[in-house]
């Protein structure tokens, strides 16, 4: 009998902590990932749920949280980020608080689970321009499409989602036939879109079974701010500002380095966070430098009448404004509707910009201190030790012919040898005689040669 009793105790030892540690298993926390998306719908946004799904995937967590309140935004990034949702193994709710908007509803049904808080609406999702006018009917028919191929992934009833784009669509029950739907968090409970009305993130997750959830909420980082500053239209205006006026400025003071620079550095700053956003493309970039390239070929090389110029000046523009516009190559099908003529818009309004600040200020700026204080401003006397082996008086009068055009600088020759020289006529055309007026700072200022 005493063998049994000792026997049973023995035996209670293991059971026991087993019985513990399933409980421990079965207490643990569930793992929740938190990612708040407040904002209009558009890169930055792409790139914030693209990096939280990213992490959430790798930290294998239970539930993803997006708390959703947006107007709407661009439909390609919204196009996007459903399909990252739909794609991703992991169960994704939704707490729309306040607003789901155009391509916020997109995003919505995309979910696995919705709920809203009081007072939220849901809806209204066709296909408008920049200034809200609906767009044509291939746009809104794709929209149509997509809202509704969404809605049967998710099993939900894809002629609600076609009525959020689609005014013909009749809902006697829920709304007429002319009418675009937008629906309350009432309405959207009622018929079984969304899954419940609640107040706060506890509520969401205490309505999923969630309990002592442990909760990780998605960071966006400094450079993602960096990145989502540098990307606003109104920076990349300033930043092609800089750019025309880098290069501008270091054609006027040839050697300097710092115009060069600023435009360098203006010119990476535009052009980096659109490759990383996965707009710029390699490409894009190259039919800009290609036009950096043509514009300075036709200033201080190719003769002629403007050719490689105009061709320069076209690289230059599309290479800004194609990068601004999702495209596949040339097809710009897939851009939000509009962005193409803004894209160009705010590339030519900067560059006229930039070109009257040069005219108006060009001649000031380089007499200001500030900038006196970034260039070399020693000079080279004769009386200290230097020379030069151009600095000759009996170079005045000496007749000579251009040997590239002169527009107003270039090249002439003078009894065999090459000189710099700037075209007191404005224009001289490649083998026109021209003689010495003057010769100052180094330079050689000539005139056509007058023929009797």
């Amino acid at each position: 009998m005493r063998k049994k009793i000792s026997m049973r105790r023995w035996l209670a030892w293991p059971i026991g902590v087993a019985c513990l540690l399933l409980a421990a298993f079965a207490a643990q926390a569930q793992q929740v990932y938190r990612l708040d998306l407040k904002e209009d719908i558009g890169p930055n946004a792409w790139r914030t749920v693209k990096n939280a799904y990213a992490k959430a995937e790798e930290a294998n967590v239970d539930l993803m949280l997006i708390e959703l309140n947006t107007f709407g935004g661009m439909v390609n990034f919204a196009d996007s980020i459903r399909v990252r949702i739909l794609d991703s193994p992991l169960e994704t709710v939704v707490f729309i608080n306040h607003n789901a908007a155009s391509a916020g509803a997109l995003i919505a049904l995309a979910t696995d689970r919705i709920y809203m808080s009081k007072g939220s609406s849901i809806g209204a999702a066709s296909v408008v321009d920049q200034t809200g006018q609906v767009m044509p009917e291939k746009h809104q028919s794709y929209m149509r499409g997509v809202m509704r191929a969404t809605a049967e992934a998710k099993g939900r009833d894809p002629k609600v989602a076609e009525a959020f784009v689609d005014p013909d669509i009749d809902l006697p029950d829920i709304k007429p036939a002319g009418k675009i739907l937008t629906l309350t968090s009432a309405e959207a409970v009622n018929i079984r879109l969304a899954e419940a009305e609640v107040a706060t993130v506890a509520d969401v997750l205490a309505a999923e079974g969630v309990s002592d959830p442990n909760i990780t909420v998605h960071q966006v980082t400094a450079i993602d701010r960096i990145i989502a500053f540098l990307i606003n239209p109104a920076v990349s205006g300033i930043l092609i500002l800089l750019i025309i006026g880098g290069i501008y400025f270091e054609m006027q003071t040839p050697g300097v380095g710092f115009a060069l620079v600023v435009a360098i550095i203006a010119a990476v700053l535009f052009f980096a966070p659109l490759y990383i956003q996965g707009l710029a493309d390699n490409w894009e970039i190259a039919l800009f430098v290609a036009g950096i390239l043509l514009i300075l070929l036709e200033l201080f090389v190719i003769p002629g009448f403007g050719v490689a110029g105009i061709l320069g000046i076209i690289c230059l523009v599309c290479g800004l404004a194609f990068s601004m516009v999702v495209n596949d190559y040339f097809n710009f099908s897939i851009a939000e509707p509009g962005m193409l003529f803004n894209s160009f818009l705010l590339v030519i309004v900067s560059m006229v910009a930039a070109t009257v600040v040069m005219v108006i200020f060009g001649k000031s700026l380089l007499r200001t201190r500030a900038f006196k204080r970034l260039v070399l401003q020693d000079e080279q006397r004769s009386e200290e030790g230097y020379t030069s082996s151009v600095k000759d008086t009996a170079m005045v009068n000496k007749e000579g012919v251009a040997k590239t055009v002169l527009r107003p600088s270039g090249k002439v020759e003078i009894d065999g040898k090459w000189y710099d020289a700037v075209a007191l006529d404005g224009f001289v055309d490649i083998g026109e005689e021209v003689y010495v007026e003057k010769h100052e700072n180094y330079n050689l200022f000539v005139r056509k040669k007058r023929t009797t």
